[in-house]
């Protein structure tokens, strides 16, 4: 059997920058441990396998069930990987204005294209709460004490004061791996000529579900940008993720949704044979 693979860079507009994405599309799903499997072997953050929703019955199919596997887990819910599985989609079907993507931890996700080229992600907005008492392992497994902690369902959210920090800062994975499920995320208001176009930055650590650092990471913006909403009296953020390859994030707070904008471009398509 072959299958068609496509590879994404999904945040930015650069080769080689922004977060990579593999996204398979089938008529029917392989067994979780064949796209477990695949995941692995591609070893990138994600990789997306798409299913045609067999109820859709308009001509242009616009309607996909989703799921995410990075090379370790399957995912509830990922970001770069569903801008990605929707450029590829885009592509495909020129014609397609929206495309509906059903996940069974996130419900439906409505993906739109907008004018300026920028792929449009409408998410749930997973704003964390302020936690009190900060566990031992985000303590001893990160060389910055954190300012603040807060957290929601898929990370601890660690705010600093300065930029030099999050930059800086060092992790023990096998310490932050005792967190789990949680990952951790370390932040700040930009504040320096580097980054004074943008809003805020950010870096992403997830041992226990991905590896190390994450390059870009979408999902997490669900919780960032509601946060850094309230601290800066602003629902338009733009964000940078601060990772080796680097990412930009459109962010609009609406209520109980996130609009989450990202360019991608296209590194690689071809076949897998299993």
């Amino acid at each position: 059997m072959q299958l068609e693979i496509n590879v994404i860079d999904a945040f930015t507009d650069t080769l080689f920058k922004g977060n990579s994405a593999a996204v398979i599309i089938t008529n029917s799903w392989l067994s979780d441990d064949l796209m477990q499997s695949i995941a692995m072997e591609n070893n990138l953050s994600e990789t997306a396998f798409l299913v045609v929703d067999e109820s859709d019955d308009s001509d242009n199919k616009d309607t996909y069930h989703i799921r995410w596997f990075s090379p370790l887990t399957e995912i509830d819910f990922c970001g770069h990987a569903t801008l990605a599985s929707a450029f590829v989609l885009f592509k495909k079907n020129p014609t397609l204005t929206t495309i509906n993507f059903l996940a069974k931890a996130v419900g439906t996700l409505s993906i739109v294209q907008t004018d300026s080229g920028k792929i449009q992600m409408d998410f749930p907005n997973t704003k964390p709460e302020k936690v009190d008492s900060i566990p031992e392992s985000l303590l001893a497994g990160l060389s910055i004490a954190p300012v603040e902690v807060y957290r929601n369902a898929q990370a601890y959210f660690v705010i600093y004061d300065s930029e030099s920090d999050v930059l800086s800062v060092d992790r023990d994975n096998e310490v932050l791996k005792q967190l789990a499920p949680l990952d951790v995320v370390v932040t700040c208001k930009a504040q320096s000529e580097s980054f004074n176009k943008y809003d805020f930055i950010s870096r992403y650590f997830w041992p226990a579900n991905g590896g190390g650092e994450d390059p870009v990471t979408g999902s997490i913006h669900t919780g960032l940008a509601p946060l850094w909403a309230d601290r800066l009296g602003s629902n338009e953020l733009l964000a940078y993720q601060a990772s080796s390859r680097g990412g930009i994030l459109d962010c609009v707070v609406v209520n109980d949704r996130v609009l989450i904008s990202g360019d991608a471009v296209q590194y690689s398509t071809g076949f897998i044979t299993i």
